[in-house]
Order: structure tokens, then C-alpha cells, then sequence
């Protein structure tokens, strides 16, 4: 499989770099996988012949570049570099069933007593994935979940911190693979390829009442730090850790990918393109597919420095990304008038 990274120096040059590990080999005339992508569509070729069409005599080395020690950095493994507005954040929620348990709780008074009480609307639209979310190939199945998050100004790369708010009530990792999207001139989309995420939401403020849920996913999420072109969404296994300390304080095993999901690809792809403002010519996407597992239902609350760390198999390397709170208090905001 390919996996790309997309990199920025100190005096501002950006490119892209094909991981061979322990090198990346640099791209030519390639300063963002948008583009890259783009003009495959153009030329009416597999991406992955643009790629290695495009492979220079260039290399650097990987880990000083992972580790935060080099003057290069990593970037989100996907963006718009023109333009941010361009790209729309968003995500599937009550994919997986551990997902849905967690919701079920989360919104049920007497947790201990949820699994014998009457189901939640979050089990039942689970439920109506199970049932309907695997439609035959071109038959629509059933509509999931869908959330917005917000635009490629909050995404951030693989050792940036994901903040809390000062008007948050927590923050905690989410980990789930994001599928990266972008729709050709005549208004078609096209999947690039899948990518390690953090969705990273405030659950203290979901849990207060469902219809919070909205709100408390409009914060910062980090992708990468490789992009994948040619893997297989038909099931991958990963683990997530909280390190604290330098020490691992949790951690869970995760899977994700159809089979381990109420609905196919097709289908969740399907209801989110199924928007006219989504196929918008030349706009890019990043959407998130679902967690398996977080800490937050282990009843764990993240701490200022706690370091959220997702690997899944075949994925490349581990995303990694500090907690940071905000300092201060909520202030107000007033809008103006002209």
C-alpha cells in the first residue's frame, strides 16, 4: 500500500513525501495531496501512478521529522491548502456497537441498569443500521447519524495538542479512521484514501442531554500522520492509549472497518454525498466513521499534558496528540452592528 505525509519546513516550503520507511521520499511539483489528487482526476489516471510517476531523488529522514526534532513538520495528512472554508468536517456516529452501549449509558439515568431498560433513540438508530444499513451494491440503505464538526481550521497534525475550550466541559480522544474526499470540477466525488483520526469531543457536555450532542463536537480533531491510498475498509484493528506521565495510564483494544460496523461504506458515503452542498466543484471533505472505543467510557476524564495515542494496523505510524486546557475563563463575545 502507499501512504503519504504532507510536510512544511521553516521557510515555508511545503511538500508531499511517500513514506519508505525509515525515509520519506519527496514528491515533485507536489505541495498538497489536494492537488495531487485533482489533477489524477484530470488526467484520467490511478493516483498511484501519479505518485510514483512523481517520486524525486529527494529523501529525508522519518523519525526526527515524527519525533518534533527536525525542521520540518508534519501537516494534516489532509487538507485544502488554498482554502480552508473549502473543506467540510464531519463524521458518522452509532457505527459501532461499543459506540452505541457507551451512548446508551451515557444518556440512560441508573447506567448499571441501562441494559435491561427500554433502548435509547442512539440504540435504536444502531439498531436501524444493523437492519438496514448493508444494502445490495447501488440499493440506498438505511440514513445513519451525521454530525458536522466545522471546516480544515481545526484540523490538526500529529503532535499538535487537541485543546478544551474555556467554554468546554472536557475533551477526549475518539479513535476512528476518516475517509478524505474531493469532488472533481463537474461536481463528482472521489474517495483519496483513509487516515489514522482523533475526533476528539467534550462527552461531559453530550452527556448532559443528547440534543447537546452538536455542540460538543465543534473542536479541534487531529488526522494522520499518513494517509493511505490503497487499504481495505473491510475491517482493521488498532489500540488507543492515554499515556500520562510518560506512562501508560489506559488503553483499549479497537476495531473498526464493515465488519465491524451497522453500515457498509457505500452507505455511509452514499448519505453524506447525497447532498447537493456536499458536491460542491473543487471542495474537499474529511469524514470521521466511528469509534469503537474511548476512555471516556471508562469512565476516565483526560488530564491537562495526557498524551491520546491511536495506532490501527496497516495504517502506518501511531497518532499522537497532547491534551491541552485552555487558560482563562469563558469570555463574552458581542456582535457588533454596521
Amino acid at each position: 500500500m502507499l501512504r503519504l505525509v504532507q510536510l512544511k519546513n521553516s521557510q515555508g516550503r511545503r511538500v508531499v513525501a511517500l513514506v519508505e520507511e525509515p525515509s520519506l521520499t519527496l514528491l515533485q511539483n507536489t505541495t498538497s495531496i489536494y492537488e495531487l489528487a485533482l489533477e489524477a482526476i484530470r488526467q484520467k489516471t490511478a493516483l498511484k501512478n501519479l505518485i510514483k510517476e512523481r517520486l524525486s531523488p529527494e529523501k529525508l529522514e522519518y523519525d526526527p521529522i515524527y519525533k518534533g526534532e527536525s525542521e520540518w513538520k508534519l501537516l494534516p495528512s489532509f487538507d485544502h491548502p488554498g482554502d480552508p472554508f473549502a473543506c467540510i468536517v464531519s463524521g458518522t456516529g452509532l457505527t459501532h456497537k461499543n459506540s452505541a452501549l457507551n451512548r446508551q449509558m451515557m444518556h440512560q439515568a441508573g447506567a448499571p441498569q441501562a441494559m435491561t431498560t427500554p433502548p435509547t433513540d442512539s440504540m435504536r438508530m444502531y439498531q436501524w443500521g444493523v437492519e438496514g444499513g448493508n444494502a445490495a451494491k447501488g440499493a440506498i440503505g438505511t440514513q445513519p447519524e451525521w454530525f458536522y464538526k466545522g471546516t480544515a481550521h481545526l484540523l490538526r497534525a500529529h503532535g499538535e495538542p487537541l485543546e478544551i475550550p474555556t467554554y468546554g466541559n472536557d475533551g477526549g480522544e475518539e479513535p476512528e479512521i476518516a475517509g478524505v474526499y474531493v469532488v472533481d470540477a463537474a461536481g463528482n466525488p472521489y474517495r483519496v484514501g483513509f487516515t489514522t483520526a482523533n475526533e476528539f469531543s467534550d462527552h461531559v457536555m453530550e452527556k448532559k442531554n443528547y440534543l447537546y450532542l452538536a455542540p460538543s463536537k465543534l473542536r479541534t480533531c487531529s488526522i494522520g500522520p499518513e494517509l493511505v491510498i490503497d487499504e481495505s475498509f473491510a475491517g482493521l484493528r488498532g489500540t488507543v492509549k492515554v499515556i500520562r506521565n510518560g506512562e501508560t495510564f489506559w488503553s483499549s483494544p479497537i476495531n473498526t472497518g464493515e465488519s465491524n460496523m451497522a453500515h457498509s461504506l457505500a452507505n455511509l458515503e452514499y448519505h453524506h454525498f447525497k447532498y447537493d452542498i456536499h458536491r460542491v466543484p473543487l471542495q474537499a471533505h474529511v469524514h470521521f466513521f466511528g469509534a469503537d472505543a474511548f476512555s471516556f467510557g471508562s469512565q476516565l476524564r483526560l488530564e491537562n499534558g495526557d498524551i491520546m495515542e491511536i495506532t490501527w494496523e496497516g495504517m502506518g505510524r501511531p497518532l499522537r496528540n497532547p491534551l491541552k486546557v485552555a487558560e482563562g475563563k469563558e469570555e463574552w463575545i458581542g456582535v457588533r452592528e454596521i
